[in-house]
């Protein structure tokens, strides 16, 4: 089942992030080794090698990986603090990471965290630096080496204004290795990175349908050290980077660092700071650098407002509303932008997949498949302080989308619903989704790397369902979701269970049908002077059965499937099966032919491996996610299909484990329950 945990609440220490070489050592390990050796880190982790840099091309120059020393004389860590201006955008397409390193500087305790000051190029320099970066809520401690890739002893990444200062650009190099290569943190969004850096969670407003108090909005937001960015959406690739006759860049991340409102000409202005990675291009309308507008402007407002760095300009709110499409901002917590109160939050985590054939069902458009995705039940009892509703902010997030760029993947697109959810903890089927609408959702399916949302809704019972857009499509996801109040959640369908009666007891040769009598003469034929029937023989007579139903479309069923039947039958361990054994079978075969037929709708001989779970449950057995997808994996075709035999092989080896397990509890009830790693390890043998 995926992993599951509360936090709470805000302020807590900063939890000690894990180390992340893979020899196991600390950063502290690794340069206390290199200085008493008296030689300079090399990473092997992350080599200074093509490799590093590119997964699908060739590097298109000659590069050179230098260190800091190599390339100036006092190479400095830090020069007079980090900030702003240290952060120049080299050959890669990753401004959205350099926005959201600008974003960064502004907020010096994150900043700490990310950028540990214990480290430099003085006395205890070895060769080696590290970073802390949030991923899928843990903090990984990040070495790197200190080579560079330059060429003609220019750095061709990220770099900083001052030719001596290399903090941002080993922060670049270690980013990128905690996601495989340099060429990996092509493309992406801010608040990508600004979650990463702080662990926050994140908003995105629309500019051309946001709220009328967005400038309130994204000022509370700058005050209370959340971090923003913005830019402009393209309508193809041809627009990327394209610069417009105002300045603006699009397709291009931007920062946000500052909102203020200032005295024109007797009215008040909203004004907002903004700056591009690259330290120049720059807006040129209203409010820009040399604009007239500032002649009317108060000197000592003017003299603190115009101090602008390159690449950094003002632009009155309504043009830039007009101008930008996106605003994203990264609250360290979900408190609400748009009331006065620091909330208290209780947070709700859990872990799971998506997998192909068993809890891969796709969004709601998909309803035969929709409903085997993961399912997880939120009661919200309390409403919040001073108000008879409950806030909550749900963010879907996918995980280590970038390191499979390099196998072909790519981001998915996900979003999630949210239903009134019934009472009970079974995983809902089709039909509840069939006939119930979602009470909340996320506003898209997008293909970034999270998605969030923020409701208010009454206190009660709900149903949440992450979903990609597409069926079939597989990805690790993560769920964060936020209350005020403490809620309960957990995840749905993650019992292991079976509800097996007795099997009936035979009936005498002379209570037996027409049906039976007919077995009987087929089997005593195979079974000779023994009267009991091995393997094959048993494969030999029930595919003779079989081949007779014409509402039962197979190749055969195969020995594996045989072996299995009689390990489930035979009671007195000969390895064979005897004719009153075979009739206690037939039985349940007759049982579960029916319930294959069922689900073969269209009458192929295959039913949907989606629906497994279903007929697994109309069997007495109910399975989690965890199990379903593994014998979905194991079972199920290309098409997500299971044919008979491999219907038939797993319902019996799986009752088989039940009762083993049935006679380990000494239950007379024909009930049990069991560890579900312990039934895990069994069902690996399927």
């Amino acid at each position: 089942m995926p992993l599951q945990s509360t936090l709470s609440g805000r302020g807590s220490a900063p939890t000690k992030p894990l180390d992340t070489q893979s020899d196991g050592k600390s950063f502290e390990e690794l340069r206390q080794e290199c200085l008493q050796k008296g030689v300079l880190f090399e990473d092997p982790d992350f080599p200074a090698a093509d490799s590093s840099l590119f997964f699908s091309q060739n590097v298109p120059v000659n590069i050179e990986w230098k260190r800091p020393k190599e390339i100036c004389e006092n190479p400095k860590f830090i020069v007079g603090g980090a900030d702003r201006t240290d952060i120049c955008q080299g050959q890669l397409g990753d401004c959205w990471l350099l926005a959201a390193i600008a974003s960064l500087t502004l907020k010096k305790d994150a900043l700490a965290r990310v950028v540990p000051h214990d480290q430099d190029f003085d006395r205890r320099y070895a060769g080696i630096f590290h970073f802390q970066f949030w991923q899928h809520n843990k903090w990984l401690d990040v070495v790197v080496d200190d080579k560079l890739p330059s060429v003609r002893n220019n750095l061709i990444m990220l770099h900083s204004a001052s030719n001596n200062e290399f903090w941002s650009a080993l922060l670049e190099k270690a980013y990128a290795k905690m996601h495989g290569s340099y060429e990996s943190l092509k493309g992406g969004s801010t608040m990508e990175a600004m979650e990463d850096f702080t662990g926050g969670v994140g908003e995105m407003y629309d500019t051309k349908k946001a709220p009328d108090n967005l400038f309130t909005i994204m000022k509370k937001a700058l005050d209370r050290g959340s971090m923003m960015g913005c830019s402009i959406d393209i309508s193809s690739s041809a627009e990327s980077e394209a610069k417009t006759s105002s300045g603006l860049v699009k397709g291009h991340a931007y920062s946000i660092t500052d909102l203020k409102e200032v005295n024109y000409r007797g009215r008040k202005v909203k004004l907002i700071r903004i700056r591009n990675p690259w330290g120049q291009v720059e807006w040129n309308g209203p409010w820009s650098d040399k604009s007239g507008e500032w002649d009317y402007v108060d000197p000592s407002d003017k003299r603190i407002l115009q101090n602008s760095e390159d690449g950094e300009f003002w632009m009155e709110f309504e043009d830039f509303k007009r101008n930008y499409d996106k605003v994203e901002i990264c609250n360290m917590t979900p408190d609400a932008l748009t009331d006065n109160t620091m909330r208290h939050w209780e947070v709700n985590l859990f872990e799971g997949n998506w997998i192909r054939g068993s809890t891969a069902g796709g969004c709601r458009n998909f309803i035969d498949t929709f409903w085997t995705n993961p399912q997880f039940k939120l009661q919200l009892e309390d409403a919040d302080d001073d108000d008879d509703m409950c806030s909550v902010v749900i963010a879907l997030m996918q995980k280590n989308r970038r390191q499979l760029r390099k196998e072909g993947l790519d981001m998915e697109t996900i979003g999630f619903a949210v239903y009134e959810a019934p009472d009970d903890e079974d995983q809902q089927g089709k039909d509840f989704f069939r006939y119930n609408a979602s009470k909340a959702r996320s506003k898209t399916y997008i293909n970034m790397r999270e998605v969030s949302e923020r409701f208010t809704l009454a206190p009660g019972k709900y149903l949440l369902v992450p979903t990609t857009f597409q069926p079939h499509h597989e990805a690790d996801f993560l769920v964060r979701i936020f209350s005020e109040k403490q809620a309960k959640a957990l995840e749905m369908g993650s019992t292991v269970d079976a509800d097996l009666p007795d099997p009936p007891m035979p009936s005498a040769p002379e209570e037996e049908t027409e049906e039976e009598k007919g077995l009987r003469r087929l089997f005593d034929q195979l079974a000779g002077d023994d009267q009991a029937i091995s393997v094959r023989e048993l494969q030999q007579m029930l595919n003779g059965v079989l081949s007779r139903r014409k509402e039962i479309k197979f190749d055969g069923l195969s020995l594996n499937t045989c072996h299995s039947i009689i390990n489930l039958m035979d009671v007195d361990n000969t390895g064979m099966l005897e004719f009153q054994e075979f009739k206690v079978f037939w039985e349940k075969m007759k049982k579960w032919i029916m319930l294959f037929l069922s689900y073969d709708t269209d009458r192929s001989g295959k039913m949907s491996s989606y629906e497994l779970r279903s007929a697994l449950k109309a069997a007495g057995m109910q399975l989690n996610n965890k199990l379903l997808q593994q014998l979905g994996l194991r079972f199920a075709d290309q098409n997500y299909d299971i044919d008979f035999d491999d219907y038939l092989t797993c319902i019996v080896r799986l009752e088989n484990m039940f009762r083993v397990f049935q006679a380990l509890d000494n239950s007379k009830r024909g009930r049990v329950r069991m560890n579900m790693m312990q039934f895990l390890m069994l069902s690996m043998n399927v």
